[in-house]
């Protein structure tokens, strides 16, 4: 017989096998019985095959499963928002691109496209350097890690999470102002949106950094629940709302044509095509992310993960394939430049009495 300090194993053979169950008096009452077995070794008896306190301590074996539960969710929302966060860099660049090759295209609606696409790449970007910095290392606790390096890269990405809603809002804007006013000084316009797209994060970004040093200099600066989180919470819960309204707006003045069309057969009806942009508009607004605007950030945790991490980082591929890749303009040009590089040989015609070519 041999006591270990918590139970009498007994005597055994050269590589016989012993179970025994955790001791009354230490098994948590209504956990299932749970067999500790150890193997008789040349060298003696080997470490039980699992420890007392799991064991006799069911719960802990619970939140261990819990919790590797847990880890591969997590592990798939990111698997996916990588994937999404992947195509849509793949696509933007592409599509930025497309407009720098096709210059003919370039206006000030195409100009607030290209802007809007770059916030789609630095988000992007942002992301996967917040993890790398965050999340490299799977053995530290994240939570308590306070380094230099990690404060910027949520500061980072911080300023590109402000600047992509920021020209969201630049977007509607434009889109209104086209609607309202029917001669506009586009040029001048389009630096005032260029100050709100790129100005208003920078500024705001700068307070929150200048406060967060001063008055809450703890972690990697991405605790949710301080309250000086409002001060980047608040101009993006500006911008979903006042493209929220302006997508309304559209909306009705669609139904409202609508309606006039359907009231005059005479006319041609254009406005299906209109009802199709105006869908089109929620991920170029970014109306979507209205469902979770005014919920606090620890309610609806599992729908929010899906909404704004999985289905966000594909809105930059959304909106490339939209507003780039499928839009008429573009595919216009691209046919005319594949004609062009196409041979000729075999549709030449020669006009003999001017000798000229003909096709």
């Amino acid at each position: 017989m041999e006591w270990d300090g918590v139970s009498c194993w007994p005597d055994a053979s050269q590589g016989e096998s012993i179970s025994v169950r955790c001791p009354l008096p230490l098994l948590k009452p209504d956990s299932p019985l749970v067999l500790i077995t150890r193997n008789c070794t040349v060298q003696g008896w080997s470490k039980p095959s699992l420890p007392y306190y799991i064991a006799c301590y069911h719960e802990g074996t619970e939140e261990e499963e819990d919790m590797v539960k847990e880890q591969k969710y997590f592990a798939t929302v990111k698997l996916i928002y990588s994937v999404g966060y992947g195509m849509s860099l793949a696509a933007l660049f592409i599509a930025i691109l497309v407009f720098c090759i096709f210059r003919k295209l370039l206006c000030a609606r195409t100009y607030i496209h290209l802007n809007l696409f770059s916030t789609f790449i630095l988000r992007s970007l942002a992301v996967f350097v917040k993890d790398a910095v965050l999340f490299a290392d799977n053995s530290l606790d994240h939570c308590t890690v306070s380094t230099v390096k990690c404060k910027a890269a949520v500061s980072f990405f911080q300023y590109c999470v402000l600047a992509n809603f920021s020209w969201l809002l630049v977007e509607g804007l434009y889109l209104q102002t086209l609607l309202v006013f029917t001669f506009t000084q586009k040029k001048k316009l389009f630096w005032v949106y260029t100050v709100v797209g790129w100005g208003t994060p920078s500024v705001t970004i700068v307070i929150w950094t200048l406060l967060k040093c001063q008055l809450n200099n703890e972690g990697c600066w991405d605790n949710l629940d301080s309250g000086l989180w409002w001060i980047i919470k608040t101009p993006i819960l500006l911008s979903i709302f006042i493209n929220f309204l302006i997508f309304m707006n559209i909306s009705r003045i669609v139904v409202q044509k609508t309606k006039a069309t359907d009231l005059n057969q005479s006319e041609r009806p254009p406005y299906k095509r209109l009802v199709r942009s105006t869908l089109l508009l929620i991920p170029l607004f970014g109306v979507h992310y209205v469902v979770f605007a005014l919920f606090p950030e620890h309610v609806g945790v599992g729908p929010r993960l899906y909404l704004e991490l999985v289905l966000g980082s594909f809105q930059g591929f959304i909106v490339a394939l939209l507003y780039c890749f499928l839009n008429g303009e573009v595919q216009n040009e691209i046919q005319k430049m594949i004609r062009g590089c196409w041979p000729k040989t075999k549709h030449n015609v020669i006009n003999l009495p001017t000798q000229e070519y003909a096709v």
